[in-house]
């Protein structure tokens, strides 16, 4: 695969076949982000889990204590005074009927929805095109509840999503090249800690295979897997 100039000159700063450190890695993968915009710092991390056992589907939220830099849209479907409340908390766009239409007829300018369960019903009709999408709400990530207010508070602050693909891999973005190192370094740890507390029963051998960070347009950076280990909690 040909890369650009660009890419082949930041590339050149990341050694081989080395595992970094936490910090070194934050440091390289920040001094590689020189696009014409504030890209996302991504991380990818590979489990140990075969993800076609229900028993070892890893899947969860987690609040970032810095949040992500990105501007989450909100959408909320419910009734009633939940209406009101979730326009209240900072939901982008709140209603039933109307979204409903509109998402059948392909709108999906949203990046969350939030949903009441006395509207499931409706809602869970649509799961052919919100489902392929990871845009259905769900009770287990929180987006699928009567506390409208918290739900659309925390994911403005910051919260996100994340589950185990088919090959075992996690893939979320913590933050931007903007952030400072501190900042990038406290969502990574708060993100890994989430994910190693949920080890499932049923997964056997190693089970944190390897993390990855990068920039959106930079080369990946391997963090040494025992260091990783030896600072979360």
């Amino acid at each position: 695969m040909k890369r650009g100039k660009r890419y082949e000159k930041v590339a050149s700063l990341v050694e081989a076949g080395k595992d970094y450190a936490i910090d070194d890695a934050i440091e390289l993968v920040r001094k590689a982000a020189t696009a014409k915009f504030d890209e996302s710092i991504e991380v990818v991390v590979n489990l140990g889990v075969d993800p076609r056992h229900a028993d070892q589907v890893v899947r969860s939220t987690v609040s970032l204590p810095n949040g992500t830099g990105k501007e989450v849209r909100v959408l909320v479907l419910t009734k009633g005074d939940k209406e009101a409340e979730a326009e209240k908390a900072g939901a982008d766009y709140v209603g039933f009927d109307d979204y409903i239409k509109k998402i059948e007829g392909g709108w999906l300018e949203f990046d969350v929805m939030v949903a009441t369960p006395d509207v499931m019903g409706v809602v869970g009709k649509l799961g052919r095109v919100l489902g392929p999408r990871g845009l259905m709400p769900n009770p287990k990530s929180g987006t699928v509840t009567q506390d409208v207010t918290k739900a659309v508070t925390e994911l403005k602050a910051g919260k996100i999503e994340f589950r185990v693909d088919k090959y075992g891999i996690l893939h979320v973005s913590i933050g931007r090249a903007s952030f400072e190192a501190k900042a990038l370094r406290e969502n990574l740890l708060v993100f890994l800690e989430t994910v190693i507390r949920l080890k499932p029963s049923a997964s056997k051998g190693q089970y944190l295979k390897g993390v990855v960070m990068s920039s959106t347009m930079g080369p990946g950076v391997r963090l040494d897997r025992g260091a990783v280990l030896s600072e979360v909690k």
